[in-house]
Protein backbone atom coordinates (compact mmCIF):
# COMPACT_ATOMS: atom_id res chain seq x y z
CA UNK A 1 0.00 0.00 0.00
CA UNK A 2 1.60 3.25 -1.19
CA UNK A 3 0.68 5.97 1.32
CA UNK A 4 2.47 9.30 1.53
CA UNK A 5 4.69 9.63 4.59
CA UNK A 6 3.24 13.10 5.25
CA UNK A 7 -0.15 11.54 5.97
CA UNK A 8 1.37 9.39 8.69
CA UNK A 9 3.21 12.43 10.03
CA UNK A 10 -0.06 14.34 10.33
CA UNK A 11 -1.70 11.32 11.94
CA UNK A 12 1.14 11.08 14.48
CA UNK A 13 0.80 14.71 15.58
CA UNK A 14 -2.99 14.50 15.90
CA UNK A 15 -2.72 11.22 17.80
CA UNK A 16 -0.14 12.61 20.24
CA UNK A 17 -1.95 15.88 20.91
CA UNK A 18 -5.54 14.69 20.34
CA UNK A 19 -6.07 18.09 18.78
CA UNK A 20 -6.38 19.04 15.12
CA UNK A 21 -5.51 22.66 15.90
CA UNK A 22 -2.39 21.75 17.91
CA UNK A 23 -1.25 19.40 15.15
CA UNK A 24 -1.77 22.14 12.58
CA UNK A 25 0.32 24.53 14.66
CA UNK A 26 3.14 22.00 15.09
CA UNK A 27 3.19 21.21 11.36
CA UNK A 28 2.76 24.83 10.17
CA UNK A 29 -0.27 23.96 8.05
CA UNK A 30 -3.95 24.87 8.26
CA UNK A 31 -6.41 22.97 10.43
CA UNK A 32 -8.46 22.15 7.34
CA UNK A 33 -5.34 20.60 5.76
CA UNK A 34 -4.89 18.44 8.85
CA UNK A 35 -8.52 17.35 8.71
CA UNK A 36 -8.30 16.52 5.01
CA UNK A 37 -5.09 14.53 5.52
CA UNK A 38 -6.72 12.41 8.23
CA UNK A 39 -9.77 11.79 6.05
CA UNK A 40 -7.50 10.74 3.17
CA UNK A 41 -5.52 8.37 5.39
CA UNK A 42 -8.69 6.82 6.82
CA UNK A 43 -10.05 6.33 3.31
CA UNK A 44 -6.82 4.73 2.08
CA UNK A 45 -6.66 2.39 5.09
CA UNK A 46 -10.43 1.83 5.10
CA UNK A 47 -10.38 2.36 8.88
CA UNK A 48 -11.69 5.03 11.24
CA UNK A 49 -8.71 6.29 13.23
CA UNK A 50 -10.31 9.00 15.38
CA UNK A 51 -13.60 9.59 17.17
CA UNK A 52 -14.45 13.23 16.64
CA UNK A 53 -16.81 15.36 18.70
CA UNK A 54 -17.30 19.08 19.22
CA UNK A 55 -15.29 19.01 22.46
CA UNK A 56 -12.59 16.38 22.02
CA UNK A 57 -10.78 13.95 19.74
CA UNK A 58 -10.03 10.36 20.73
CA UNK A 59 -8.25 7.47 19.07
CA UNK A 60 -10.22 4.42 18.00
CA UNK A 61 -8.77 0.98 18.71
CA UNK A 62 -7.53 0.95 15.12
CA UNK A 63 -5.93 4.36 15.66
CA UNK A 64 -4.20 3.16 18.83
CA UNK A 65 -2.82 0.15 16.97
CA UNK A 66 -1.53 2.30 14.12
CA UNK A 67 0.10 4.73 16.56
CA UNK A 68 2.09 1.90 18.14
CA UNK A 69 3.75 1.31 14.76
CA UNK A 70 3.93 4.86 13.45
CA UNK A 71 5.43 6.46 16.58
CA UNK A 72 8.69 4.42 16.60
CA UNK A 73 9.06 5.01 12.85
CA UNK A 74 8.60 8.80 13.18
CA UNK A 75 11.08 8.93 16.06
CA UNK A 76 13.60 6.87 14.11
CA UNK A 77 13.34 9.12 11.04
CA UNK A 78 13.66 12.22 13.23
CA UNK A 79 16.73 10.74 14.88
CA UNK A 80 18.33 10.08 11.50
CA UNK A 81 17.54 13.60 10.29
CA UNK A 82 19.03 15.10 13.45
CA UNK A 83 22.23 13.09 13.06
CA UNK A 84 22.62 14.03 9.41
CA UNK A 85 21.98 17.71 10.06
CA UNK A 86 23.95 17.96 13.30
CA UNK A 87 26.67 20.57 13.55
CA UNK A 88 29.98 18.63 13.62
CA UNK A 89 31.25 21.01 16.27
CA UNK A 90 28.37 20.29 18.60
CA UNK A 91 28.16 16.57 17.90
CA UNK A 92 25.04 14.47 18.20
CA UNK A 93 22.90 13.42 21.13
CA UNK A 94 23.15 10.36 23.28
CA UNK A 95 19.64 9.77 24.62
CA UNK A 96 19.47 7.71 27.82
CA UNK A 97 16.42 6.56 29.73
CA UNK A 98 16.67 5.70 33.43
CA UNK A 99 14.90 6.23 36.73
CA UNK A 100 15.88 8.99 39.14
CA UNK A 101 17.33 6.40 41.51
CA UNK A 102 19.48 4.71 38.88
CA UNK A 103 20.70 8.06 37.60
CA UNK A 104 21.67 9.37 41.02
CA UNK A 105 23.14 6.27 42.63
CA UNK A 106 24.61 4.43 39.66
CA UNK A 107 24.96 6.40 36.43
CA UNK A 108 26.60 9.66 37.54
CA UNK A 109 30.25 8.47 37.32
CA UNK A 110 29.58 6.82 33.94
CA UNK A 111 27.95 9.98 32.61
CA UNK A 112 30.96 11.97 33.81
CA UNK A 113 33.37 9.53 32.16
CA UNK A 114 31.40 9.70 28.89
CA UNK A 115 31.39 13.50 28.96
CA UNK A 116 35.17 13.56 29.37
CA UNK A 117 35.56 11.15 26.45
CA UNK A 118 33.00 12.87 24.16
CA UNK A 119 32.72 16.48 25.36
CA UNK A 120 30.92 17.60 22.18
CA UNK A 121 28.14 15.03 22.41
CA UNK A 122 25.06 16.25 24.24
CA UNK A 123 23.71 13.80 26.83
CA UNK A 124 19.94 13.83 27.16
CA UNK A 125 18.58 11.84 30.10
CA UNK A 126 14.86 11.03 30.24
CA UNK A 127 13.55 9.93 33.62
CA UNK A 128 10.79 7.42 34.21
CA UNK A 129 10.05 4.16 35.95
CA UNK A 130 11.80 1.08 34.62
CA UNK A 131 8.59 0.11 32.80
CA UNK A 132 8.28 3.58 31.28
CA UNK A 133 11.92 3.54 30.16
CA UNK A 134 11.39 0.25 28.32
CA UNK A 135 8.42 1.80 26.53
CA UNK A 136 10.55 4.84 25.62
CA UNK A 137 13.08 2.49 24.03
CA UNK A 138 10.35 0.61 22.17
CA UNK A 139 9.11 3.94 20.72
CA UNK A 140 12.69 4.97 19.77
CA UNK A 141 12.51 7.98 22.08
CA UNK A 142 15.87 7.02 23.62
CA UNK A 143 18.96 5.18 22.36
CA UNK A 144 19.83 3.28 25.55
CA UNK A 145 18.05 2.53 28.79
CA UNK A 146 19.40 1.37 32.13
CA UNK A 147 16.68 -0.38 34.07
CA UNK A 148 15.85 -2.85 36.79
CA UNK A 149 15.43 -6.48 35.79
CA UNK A 150 13.14 -8.43 35.87
CA UNK A 151 11.13 -5.96 33.81
CA UNK A 152 8.10 -7.22 31.93
CA UNK A 153 8.31 -4.38 29.39
CA UNK A 154 11.67 -5.57 28.01
CA UNK A 155 11.23 -7.66 24.87
CA UNK A 156 13.01 -9.80 22.28
CA UNK A 157 13.59 -6.80 20.00
CA UNK A 158 16.09 -5.43 22.53
CA UNK A 159 19.65 -6.44 23.34
CA UNK A 160 19.68 -6.71 27.14
CA UNK A 161 23.06 -6.54 28.89
CA UNK A 162 23.46 -7.11 32.66
CA UNK A 163 25.67 -4.41 34.21
CA UNK A 164 25.20 -4.72 37.98
CA UNK A 165 23.77 -7.18 40.50
CA UNK A 166 22.11 -5.79 43.62
CA UNK A 167 19.89 -6.75 46.55
CA UNK A 168 16.77 -5.11 47.88
CA UNK A 169 16.67 -4.65 51.66
CA UNK A 170 14.32 -3.60 54.41
CA UNK A 171 15.63 -0.69 56.49
CA UNK A 172 14.28 1.04 59.59
CA UNK A 173 15.27 3.42 62.35
CA UNK A 174 17.15 1.43 64.99
CA UNK A 175 15.48 2.99 68.03
CA UNK A 176 11.91 2.73 66.73
CA UNK A 177 12.13 -0.73 65.13
CA UNK A 178 14.70 -2.85 67.06
CA UNK A 179 14.31 -5.84 64.74
CA UNK A 180 17.80 -6.02 63.32
CA UNK A 181 19.32 -8.54 65.76
CA UNK A 182 17.51 -11.56 64.27
CA UNK A 183 15.82 -12.51 60.97
CA UNK A 184 12.05 -12.05 60.89
CA UNK A 185 9.42 -13.54 58.63
CA UNK A 186 7.38 -11.72 56.00
CA UNK A 187 4.32 -12.54 58.12
CA UNK A 188 5.83 -10.73 61.09
CA UNK A 189 6.83 -7.81 58.86
CA UNK A 190 3.17 -7.32 58.00
CA UNK A 191 2.55 -6.15 61.57
CA UNK A 192 4.62 -3.02 60.89
CA UNK A 193 4.09 -0.08 58.51
CA UNK A 194 5.80 -0.90 55.20
CA UNK A 195 7.10 1.99 53.09
CA UNK A 196 7.62 1.19 49.40
CA UNK A 197 7.51 2.51 45.85
CA UNK A 198 4.18 2.95 44.11
CA UNK A 199 2.61 -0.03 42.35
CA UNK A 200 3.77 0.83 38.81
CA UNK A 201 7.44 0.47 39.85
CA UNK A 202 9.22 -2.81 39.12
CA UNK A 203 10.58 -2.81 42.70
CA UNK A 204 7.04 -2.68 44.05
CA UNK A 205 5.90 -5.50 41.74
CA UNK A 206 8.90 -7.54 42.84
CA UNK A 207 8.04 -7.21 46.55
CA UNK A 208 4.32 -7.85 46.04
CA UNK A 209 5.19 -11.05 44.14
CA UNK A 210 7.52 -12.19 46.93
CA UNK A 211 4.70 -11.86 49.45
CA UNK A 212 2.22 -13.61 47.15
CA UNK A 213 4.65 -16.51 46.77
CA UNK A 214 4.40 -16.86 50.54
CA UNK A 215 0.57 -16.65 50.42
CA UNK A 216 0.60 -13.16 51.93
CA UNK A 217 -1.14 -10.01 50.76
CA UNK A 218 1.09 -6.99 51.22
CA UNK A 219 -0.70 -3.76 52.14
CA UNK A 220 1.85 -0.92 52.37
CA UNK A 221 1.34 1.98 54.75
CA UNK A 222 2.93 4.47 52.35
CA UNK A 223 3.63 4.32 48.60
CA UNK A 224 5.88 6.94 47.02
CA UNK A 225 7.67 7.59 43.71
CA UNK A 226 11.10 8.19 45.27
CA UNK A 227 13.54 5.87 47.06
CA UNK A 228 15.17 8.94 48.61
CA UNK A 229 11.87 9.88 50.27
CA UNK A 230 11.40 6.32 51.49
CA UNK A 231 14.82 6.45 53.16
CA UNK A 232 14.04 9.86 54.68
CA UNK A 233 10.75 8.59 56.11
CA UNK A 234 12.44 5.48 57.50
CA UNK A 235 15.05 7.74 59.12
CA UNK A 236 12.37 9.62 61.09
CA UNK A 237 10.71 6.38 62.20
CA UNK A 238 7.56 6.29 60.07
CA UNK A 239 8.03 2.68 59.05
CA UNK A 240 10.16 0.00 57.42
CA UNK A 241 11.30 0.94 53.91
CA UNK A 242 12.08 -1.45 51.05
CA UNK A 243 14.88 -0.08 48.85
CA UNK A 244 17.77 -1.27 46.62
CA UNK A 245 21.00 -1.61 48.58
CA UNK A 246 22.97 0.62 46.20
CA UNK A 247 20.88 3.58 47.46
CA UNK A 248 22.25 3.26 50.98
CA UNK A 249 25.06 5.78 51.35
CA UNK A 250 24.41 7.02 54.91
CA UNK A 251 23.11 4.44 57.38
CA UNK A 252 23.34 6.63 60.50
CA UNK A 253 20.37 5.80 62.78
CA UNK A 254 19.24 3.14 60.28
CA UNK A 255 19.66 -0.63 60.25
CA UNK A 256 19.02 -3.38 57.71
CA UNK A 257 16.33 -5.82 58.84
CA UNK A 258 17.09 -9.39 57.77
CA UNK A 259 14.29 -11.71 56.71
CA UNK A 260 13.81 -15.45 57.13
CA UNK A 261 12.76 -15.72 53.49
CA UNK A 262 15.55 -15.21 50.97
CA UNK A 263 15.08 -12.11 48.84
CA UNK A 264 16.53 -12.95 45.40
CA UNK A 265 19.05 -10.57 43.91
CA UNK A 266 18.10 -8.44 40.92
CA UNK A 267 20.10 -6.81 38.14
CA UNK A 268 20.54 -3.48 36.51
CA UNK A 269 20.61 -3.99 32.75
CA UNK A 270 21.41 -1.77 29.79
CA UNK A 271 19.26 -2.26 26.69
CA UNK A 272 19.02 -0.94 23.15
CA UNK A 273 16.99 -1.79 20.05
CA UNK A 274 18.56 -4.61 18.05
CA UNK A 275 17.37 -3.27 14.69
CA UNK A 276 18.96 0.18 15.16
CA UNK A 277 22.77 0.39 14.85
CA UNK A 278 24.49 1.99 17.82
CA UNK A 279 26.89 4.87 17.30
CA UNK A 280 30.49 4.40 18.43
CA UNK A 281 29.77 6.76 21.33
CA UNK A 282 26.70 4.82 22.44
CA UNK A 283 28.64 1.57 22.23
CA UNK A 284 31.41 3.10 24.34
CA UNK A 285 28.86 4.11 26.98
CA UNK A 286 27.43 0.59 27.23
CA UNK A 287 30.92 -0.94 27.32
CA UNK A 288 31.86 1.40 30.16
CA UNK A 289 28.91 0.07 32.21
CA UNK A 290 30.27 -3.47 31.97
CA UNK A 291 33.77 -2.51 33.11
CA UNK A 292 34.96 -0.69 36.19
CA UNK A 293 35.86 2.95 35.66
Amino acid sequence: MDINYELYKVFYHVAKTLSFSDAAEALFISQSAVSQSIKTLEKRLNQQLFIRSTKKVALTKEGELLLKHVEPAINLITRGENQLCADPKSGVQLRIGASDTICRYYLVPYLNNFHLKYPHIHIKVSNGTSLQCAKMLERNEVDIIVTNSPNQALNDMMDIIPVKEFHDVFIAKKDDFPLYDHPISFQELQKYPILMLEKRATTSMFLHNLFLENSLDLVPAIELASNDLLIDLARIGLGIAFVPDYCLKDMEELAIIKTEQVIPSRKLVAAYNLDIPLSDAARYFIDSLTSKL
